[in-house]
């Protein structure tokens, strides 16, 4: 269930409980607003008709003439317009318009705009004439017509804070349990890698075969880089203009001798050229080496990685491809997400520490740009640069 909820599935039970509170608000308003509009109806025929019998009050007592006039009074929220049968205003109530040249002209617009809304409600008078009366909604009822929109729009506002909230509040966890496991990471391996140090000076004084010695002092190496790594994990890592080219090449000349033979290496870039960029070299070869990595395991039997790089004025593109079994389409956003792995015993923390390393330390993008199953993957990486780094390269002498 947690799964459920901490993925784009989330983002759908929010859409869809937005969507059925606003669909459910809809129609109760808009029952709302259709009775309101048969009450106003009634309220006019009722105004029509006590209106009729003031016209008529001679024939009637005190207390029937004072009933009736209340009625006509009461009437203080729908707009009406009198008039005779040759549509000439006789007299309007509760319409703001203020005495002037012009307001004969506006009652005109007015009325026009009634008669678009309801038929009239015909008074009859003496000697077979008759008045009409046009009506159109009160205030009230017009606010109500627009109020679902506007609790939808409130309604969204409110779950985009919400989810916002809840996504800040994640990320924060997230940050904090990365930060502490690899401060812990970088104190465990510190002590081993010391002693492992000591080992290859000890084992250089017993004049063992260097080639040898000289493997497990890379190895050594290897691992103080890795401890320095994870020390740089919660802190803003200082960028130098490094040659990316030697950066990706010495990260390929490292797995290849470490990883399988079935697995060939290749390149598409000259290794001799130069191109230099705000970079921190211990976590982009992290960042190369991880996809590299990832590329391995997804490779069953025999298969090709290959590294290729392309120059942009203003962006530079490294594409790492594999042979390998592929990612479904559904997947690709997925495979960035921490805890996401096809490995029985995986933790799947690398590419969400890649993602990190690239998108939140260089500024730059990684994506998966395209893959099929069973014929290979290929992520790529986006660096941004503030010149034109055309102008940057340098050729080999």
């Amino acid at each position: 269930m947690f799964q459920f909820f901490s993925n784009r599935n989330f983002k759908g039970v929010l859409l869809g409980f937005a969507f059925l509170i606003s669909i459910g608000t809809f129609i109760y308003t808009k029952t709302l607003v259709d009775k309101l509009k048969q009450e106003e109806h009634r309220k006019v025929e009722l105004w029509a008709q006590a209106t009729h019998r003031l016209a008529e009050s001679h024939n009637s007592s005190g207390d029937e003439l004072a009933f009736t006039f209340d009625v006509v009074e009461n009437n203080q929220t729908v707009p009406i317009i009198v008039t005779n049968q040759n549509d000439s205003i006789l007299y309007d109530r509760n319409l703001e318009i203020a005495d002037g040249p012009g307001k004969q002209q506006k009652l005109q617009q007015i009325l026009a705009n009634m008669k678009k809304q309801y038929p009239p409600i015909a008074i009859p008078i003496s000697s077979g004439k008759k008045n009409l009366i046009y009506y159109s909604n009160s205030v009230l009822l017009k606010k109500l017509r627009y109020y679902p929109l506007v609790q939808l729009l409130i309604l969204i506002l409110f779950i985009l804070v919400a989810y916002i909230a809840f996504s800040a509040s994640r990320v924060s966890e997230q940050n904090r349990v990365w930060v502490g496991m690899a401060k812990e990471t970088a104190h465990q391996l510190g002590t081993p890698i010391s002693s492992m140090m000591a080992w290859v000076e000890l084992l250089r004084m017993q004049n063992v075969d260097e080639s040898i010695v000289s493997e497990i002092a890379k190895d050594t190496e290897r691992l103080n880089r890795i401890t320095e790594r994870f020390s740089k994990i919660g802190s803003a890592p200082e960028l130098t203009e490094t040659n990316v080219v030697e950066v990706l090449a010495n990260s390929i000349e490292y797995l290849e001798k470490r990883s399988p033979k079935r697995i060939l290496f290749t390149s598409n870039f000259n290794p001799f050229q130069e191109i230099m960029i705000p970079l921190n070299t211990s976590l982009f070869s992290w960042v190369i080496e991880n996809l590299c990595k990832n590329a391995i395991d997804a490779i069953e039997g025999k298969g090709e990685i290959n590294v290729s790089l392309y120059v942009a004025p203003e962006e530079l593109y490294i594409d790492v491809s594999d042979t390998g079994k592929g990612i479904p389409k559904t997947s690709f956003r997925e495979v960035f997400r921490p805890g996401y792995t096809t490995k029985k015993r995986g933790w799947g923390l690398g590419l969400s520490l890649a993602k990190r390393i690239i998108e939140n330390y260089h500024n730059g993008h990684i994506s998966v740009k395209h893959s099929e199953i069973n014929k290979g993957t290929t992520f790529r990486i986006v660096l941004h640069s503030d010149e034109n780094l055309t102008e940057k390269i340098t050729q080999p002498v």
